[in-house]
């Protein structure tokens, strides 16, 4: 917590000069209660005493002028704040590789189902859409709210040759940019989630995009789904090997400030998905809270008057 007007805390001392006097007079109180020898005769004439009761509203109001005093000094702290604008694009990997099936069904089917449910999951508010790429990339769905339009697009996606990694990420930080009217000047927070198994083979360079996209404060978390042992079929009956192909995302993830998984099943994606959606989801901002202060050293006063009616029959 900081403090953006601190001089008012200089009013702390004052108080603590009071909240001593008032120590200094009870026990002077005490001592002159005590040269009262006949302590009999003392019962009779004060047989009740309030004891720990008759300090209460002291306390009470010492801290009510505490707290109001915190409250003058403007204290602000870091809060989690929704992002409205909000944007996360899903870069889908549709190349050929995609239909090896060491991840059961396979490794499309596995990462379709996968980016649906992290796509129901996301917040309303957010914007959310769709780059897929093999030898080239598009945008399938802007980022909008559109949830429908962007499961539709998912479930229809068909595979392909090639894999255009960085013209992925460069496709998808054009439509950030294409967000709404303010977003040339005025950025909205997001973020890149690619899910992919093998490496750039076509377009624009991986470091490159990685570049423009570190440059456009936008980072790029990476999705390494597949296993060591990954193979396609050929037309003639034959097997390819694609083996998943991780150091080259992680590396597309440390250089945009992105975080980098791997996941061989598709109960992994579904855990990485999760991680994913609740890293992006809301901002760090710093607020001012005076009011909470405020608030209760105005609730502490009012127990203050309330304690002393109850037990004193009167105001402090």
């Amino acid at each position: 917590m900081t403090l953006a007007s601190p001089g008012w805390l200089l009013l702390l001392v004052p108080l603590v000069v009071l909240i001593g006097l008032y120590v200094v007079m009870q026990r002077r109180r005490e001592k002159y209660a005590v040269r009262f020898t006949n302590l009999d005769l003392l019962d009779k004439v004060a047989p009740s005493r309030p004891g720990w009761r008759r300090h209460v509203p002291a306390a009470a109001f010492c801290a009510t002028l505490a707290l109001l005093v915190v409250g003058f000094a403007r204290p602000s702290m870091d809060v989690q704040v929704p992002r409205e604008r909000a944007t996360i694009m899903v870069a889908f990997d549709v190349s050929a590789s995609m239909e090896a099936t060491d991840v059961a069904p396979s490794r499309f089917e596995a990462a379709q189902d996968a980016a649906l449910g992290f796509v129901d999951r996301l917040p309303e508010r957010f914007n959310a859409g769709l780059v897929p790429f093999s030898g080239s990339a598009s945008v399938a769905v802007p980022p909008g709210t559109d949830r429908e339009a962007l499961r539709t697009a998912i479930e229809t996606l068909r595979t392909g040759e090639g894999t255009a990694i960085g013209d992925a990420v460069i496709a998808a930080r054009d439509a950030v940019r294409r967000l709404d009217a303010e977003a040339g000047e005025n950025p909205p927070p997001a973020h890149v989630v690619l899910l992919s198994d093998g490496a750039n083979t076509v377009g624009r360079s991986v470091s490159s995009a990685a570049a423009a996209a570190a440059a456009a404060r936008i980072p790029v978390s990476t999705i390494a789904y597949g296993t060591e042992d990954g193979a396609i079929e050929t037309p003639s009956g034959g097997r390819v090997p694609v083996p998943v192909d991780g150091p080259a995302l992680e590396e597309l993830a440390s250089a945009t400030g992105g975080a980098f998984h791997e996941a061989a099943s598709g109960e992994e994606l579904e855990e990485v998905y999760d991680d994913i959606g609740s890293s992006v989801g809301h901002r760090t901002q710093e607020r001012e809270v005076w009011a909470w202060f405020v608030g209760a050293g105005l609730t502490a006063a009012l127990l203050t008057a309330a304690a002393s009616l109850l037990w004193f029959s009167r105001l402090p």
